[in-house]
């Protein structure tokens, strides 16, 4: 498997990866309290995985109120950029290349989780269902429940928040990451834009799909002019089918998800970003994105593109000799193997993961997966 796609090098922005192995975007919820930092422990699960040739970040809130769940942490205090610190200090010691995922819940939030207990901020007044939001109820203890009624969002303050996204990658700059990752993805704050399921504006923000886009040209123009464009990528969750087994949350189904997202496509190519993630949908038997999707992609946009979404290296492979992807990201096996990439070159079996320790707690089932002893 070592000769296979996945161990060529390739170009990314200004890096040369020495895979093609990613390891995406995991809420892990391990983030000192109060404060939402993050440290040490951190700092060693980022390292244990830095032989992925490419590394992101957990979602980490842009502001106090884009938060969604207990113990994630933020990118938005000067204590916040230190905790950052250690993670990208420890991976670069080891050779790795690791953005930071920039993220906004908007509606996907819970009174508790707000700044003085207010409603949620989203484009438009519409609670999110088939969800759960996950709250503190004690010192290390939460519960799951139901996200509040958010209230929307003026003409000024969607403004503001685009400011928000560039002060947030100015301090990814200083916490020394490589480059952001903008999360669009999974009915978060973008995508509640970008989606007509939830976002009823009138004002420049609403109506069309050009309106709706806008929000995230505006962002990914503020961040690339921050960090340079060749270190920006954005993460979409194109969502052809939905289904009604239980999940912390997908995202949203556009009645034409095709043409949604071939026009945001467009936009990022127009911007020249360095890298597109779809993250597919990955629940038991779920479809894979239609090929006619994939090809459209590929002719729409000239940088890199990533998969994710329940990848073995053989499907991984497929997709990138196929011409569809160029790198993939492993989610569940790189939290069960910090050794990922090894095993997969040697075909060394897989640790399983522990399901009960993904969110919160120790070192357990966090740092303490072995790695391959033969």
């Amino acid at each position: 498997m070592s000769q296979s796609e996945l161990f060529k090098t390739t170009q990314l922005g200004p890096y040369t990866l020495k895979n093609r192995i990613v390891l995406p975007p995991l809420t892990r919820s391990r983030s000192s309290q109060p404060g939402n930092i993050a440290n040490d422990l951190m700092a060693t699960y980022y390292r244990q995985r830095s032989g992925a040739g490419f590394m992101v970040t957990e979602g980490t809130q842009i502001e106090p109120r884009g938060q969604g769940y207990a113990w994630t942490p933020g990118i938005h205090s000067p204590e916040q950029i230190q905790g950052w610190r250690k993670v990208t200090d420890a991976v670069h010691a080891e050779g790795g290349v690791i953005f930071a995922q920039l993220w906004h819940v908007g509606r996907v939030s819970h009174t508790s989780l707000q700044p003085g207990g207010e409603a949620p901020v989203a484009p438009s007044a519409i609670r999110a269902d088939n969800v759960k939001v996950f709250i503190e109820t004690g010192p290390g203890t939460g519960t799951l429940a139901d996200p509040s009624t958010p209230r929307a969002l003026s003409t000024k303050e969607v403004k503001e928040l685009v400011e928000l996204y560039a002060q947030a990658a100015r301090n990814a700059l200083d916490a020394g990451f490589d480059g952001v990752e903008l999360h669009c993805a999974n009915g978060y704050l973008v995508n509640q834009f970008i989606s007509a399921h939830t976002n009823q504006r009138d004002d420049e923000y609403g109506g069309s799909l050009q309106n709706r886009l806008r929000f995230l040209r505006e962002i990914t123009l503020a961040v690339a002019g921050v960090v340079g464009k060749e270190r920006v990528g954005v993460r979409f969750a194109p969502l052809f089918a939905t289904t009604d087994e239980d999940r912390v949350y997908l995202g949203l189904v556009e009645e034409d998800p095709h043409q949604t997202y071939i026009e945001a496509v467009k936009i990022l190519e127009e911007v020249g970003i360095a890298y597109l993630s779809l993250a597919e949908a990955d629940w038991e038997n779920a479809p894979e994105l239609p090929e006619t999707f994939r090809e459209a992609v590929r002719k729409t946009f000239s940088g890199k593109i990533i998969y994710a979404g329940k990848y073995t290296a053989e499907r991984g492979n497929r997709v990138i000799k196929a011409g569809w992807g160029d790198l993939i990201a492993f989610g569940r096996p790189f939290i069960a193997n910090p050794d990922l990439p090894a095993r997969i070159a040697n075909n060394w079996p897989l640790n399983p993961v522990d399901p009960s320790t993904m969110y919160g707690g120790t070192d357990k089932g966090y740092t303490d997966y072995p790695t391959y002893k033969s």
